[in-house]
């Protein structure tokens, strides 16, 4: 899959990990803290940040059948109503032409997550440079194929789905004339545990797909994250707030500033230690070659003398003959006069 192009940014396998700050809901409901975390995710040296687009309306409906409510105990918005719970993450519609601008100007790349095909036709009024499909949105069929005809590359979040799901959502967007896809492996729990993080997916994505690859990670810190970096990942996603102790909706599985910039810092080492399959001295390695053990005269010995265990070690720097031929070489008569310190060589030897 060729590298997928976004305004001055490159998405592809020789490119360090394209890093993105999911805001979510963690504005809190307000403006001046939405614009705060744009400034402090640029700080920490983020690609891009999303946005989620959609209203409490777009979402779901406001009943109270049970099956609208969260059950779950385990999550952080048991007891909740799908309606409430979106009414409070979601992120106003009207503030995203400002927030767009602030990403602008701080050089970075401000884009969202629609949720219906509403949000399509707003954000294409906002020209945003490509598109997000989340995970719990992988089946929304319609939606996929009024992302695609956008033409505008599309990255997607595949928990919840199964191997047939991914094909039917891949196939989906590739009939509609859009091949530029990135796949992000994703376990859709919030937050997830490292242990059904399943990272080994990611190669196996690549190979099955013919597409990049990358991460939406929702563990805590910022461990599954580089691994996957190992394993081809091209793409890293993870939620962004300025404090988990300010609360919001997903701040408790949210990074801070700090934890950001290393995620931004050591994904690129983690990139950039990949290089090639190699068995060769490198050139720094050459320089250490004195490290290395090698055959040399530990005692003066005069021409004719035998080599022996007293006047032959394996020794310290590395210039000298190799040691397998150490056992070779005790017995043997030396050449001509040797001085203490000299490297073992073949025209030393009668």
């Amino acid at each position: 899959m060729d590298d997928i192009k976004i305004l001055n940014k490159v998405i592809g396998k020789n490119h360090k990990p394209f890093i993105i700050a999911e805001m979510s809901g963690n504005h809190n409901q307000s403006l001046d803290r939405a614009l705060k975390i744009v400034e402090a995710a640029v700080k920490s040296g983020v690609d891009a940040l999303k946005l989620q687009t959609y209203t409490a309306d777009t979402m779901t409906i406001d009943s109270d059948n049970e099956e609208f409510f969260i059950k779950d105990k385990s999550s952080l918005w048991q007891g909740e109503s799908l309606h409430k719970l979106y009414q409070k993450a979601y992120t106003p519609w009207e503030w995203h032409k400002e927030i767009f601008k602030k990403c602008e100007e701080l050089g970075i790349i401000g884009f969202s997550t629609p949720f219906d095909e509403t949000a399509v036709d707003f954000l294409e009024s906002l020209n945003v440079p490509f598109y997000k499909i989340a995970s719990f949105e992988n089946n929304h069929i319609p939606l996929l194929k009024k992302v695609a005809k956008t033409g505008k590359p599309i990255i997607m979040s595949l928990g919840m789905a199964n191997l047939a799901e991914i094909y039917e959502a891949v196939q989906t967007i590739k009939n509609c004339g859009n091949d530029k896809i990135v796949l992000l492996k994703c376990t859709s729990a919030y937050p997830s545990s490292p242990k059904e993080a399943n990272i080994l997916t990611i190669p196996h994505m690549k190979d099955l797909f013919g597409c990049s690859v990358g991460l939406s990670d929702h563990t805590l810190g910022i461990g599954v994250a580089i691994a996957s970096v190992a394993l081809g990942a091209t793409v890293i996603e993870k939620h962004f707030t300025l404090s988990r102790d300010d609360g919001g909706v997903d701040a408790a599985f949210s990074l801070e500033p700090d934890e950001f910039k290393s995620l931004v810092v050591e994904s690129k080492i983690a990139w950039q230690s990949l290089g090639k399959v190699n068995y060769e001295k490198t050139l720094q390695e050459k320089s250490s070659l004195m490290f290395k053990r090698s055959l040399y005269v530990v005692k003066d010995i005069k021409r004719g003398e035998t080599l022996t265990e007293e006047n032959v070690r394996v020794i310290r720097p590395g210039f000298g003959m190799h040691p397998r031929n150490y056992d070779d070489l005790l017995g043997k008569k030396i050449s001509c006069d040797v001085k203490k310190g000299t490297p073992l060589k073949w025209e030393l030897i009668f």
